[in-house]
């Protein structure tokens, strides 16, 4: 355990307000014995360095179910991004806290230990993980209120919370969770949408609205009722002909984080992916895939051309869709990131730009 400690110390990654939290709490109670990939009584020493370490441990694929593509679907997160979600969320003893996505309760101890079980409430939707993570944390001392659900929408008989923290990405902040969060508190999650959902979302709730900010670079796993993508290229594509044509827009300039976050604003059900020639050309195909499979789009990137073929299939023209949702970003001044404020009312979500 002081091995995590002194890694996360050493890295600047430990606030002094958590500090006491993560040298008590000892993250292989939280650490099942067989997770994908790692066997503690097959290789202790393997299973011991990655518990102990500042990367994620995959503990579940698939949902749980047999036979499945391996698909993470539950993990303890990386302690460090964990750490830096809970500076944002500025909490303070005596405040209550919900937390979305127990998974296997090493967060939720974290939380404990600094206010007291009877102020933390912890949803998740898995019941074999809720079951897991009930063990694990009466074995080590903690008795947090815990509840099977759509942690999405909050858990009202809980309510008012004076803070929120998600542990998987959210591409909606529910009516549900804005009336629960007390006047004057606070929402963090992982957000975005299938094209980008690599940002820390930091609500601010007065008077029944929120406002929002965007910093970090976390990568979570998505509360299963938001999910999007889900696919691969062959489930979209199937190699059919569409409607082809040309763009003077170059498909490279939307792989830059600012850009891929602005474009996810107005086209969030729908993912890029990038498909590169073997061949030692430099050539890379550029797809577009929408959540439902049933559109997609590609353009042909070749080096050197100031014009790139393109191809739309499905109801919708999706490389349409994201060049202007590109040049409209372009037209504002290419505003970066930290600029763009997420504003939620009981009738939705919407986002604007603050003064540069």
């Amino acid at each position: 355990m002081r091995r995590l400690v002194d890694t996360l110390r050493d890295g600047g990654s430990l606030p002094r307000q958590w500090a006491d939290a993560v040298a008590a709490v000892d993250r292989a109670a939280f650490i099942p014995d067989v997770c994908p990939g790692l066997d503690r009584a097959a290789d202790e020493a393997e299973w011991l360095a990655a518990v102990y370490s500042d990367r994620p441990v995959v503990t579940q694929v698939d949902d749980g179910a047999e036979g499945g593509p391996g698909v993470p679907t539950s993990s303890s997160s990386q302690p460090s991004q964990m750490l830096e979600m809970l500076e944002l969320l500025d909490v303070h003893e005596g405040q209550r806290v919900l937390e979305i996505g127990t998974a296997t309760g090493y967060h939720a101890a974290w939380l404990c230990h600094r206010l007291g079980s009877d102020h933390v409430t912890s949803v998740e939707i898995d019941e074999r993980l809720h079951r897991q993570a009930a063990g694990s944390l009466a074995a080590a001392g903690y008795a947090p209120r815990l509840v099977v659900g759509d942690g999405s929408r909050g858990w009202a008989d809980g309510a008012p919370y004076d803070r929120i923290i998600s542990t998987c990405t959210l591409r909606e902040i529910t009516p549900e969770l804005l009336v629960q969060t007390r006047d004057g508190g606070r929402i963090v999650t992982p957000f975005g949408s299938s094209f980008h959902s690599y940002s820390y979302l930091t609500l601010d709730v007065h008077d029944g609205v929120g406002d929002g900010r965007f910093s970090g670079r976390p990568a979570f796993m998505w509360s299963r009722p938001q999910r999007g993508r889900g696919a691969e290229l062959s489930d979209v594509y199937r190699g059919e002909r569409g409607e082809r044509g040309t763009t003077d827009l170059d498909p490279s300039e939307l792989n830059a984080p600012d850009a891929m976050f602005a474009v996810s604003l107005r086209v969030r059900d729908a993912w890029p992916e990038i498909d590169w020639e073997n061949d030692g050309s430099g050539e890379w195909t550029y797809w577009l895939l929408s959540d439902d499979r049933r559109s997609w789009a590609r353009v042909e990137f070749v080096p050197g051309r100031a014009e790139f073929e393109t191809e739309q299939s499905g109801p919708r023209r999706l490389w349409d869709e994201v060049a202007a949702a590109y040049r409209r970003w372009k037209s504002l001044g290419s505003p970066r990131r930290s600029r763009h404020r997420l504003r939620v009312t009981p009738e939705g979500q919407s986002v604007g730009l603050a003064p540069a």
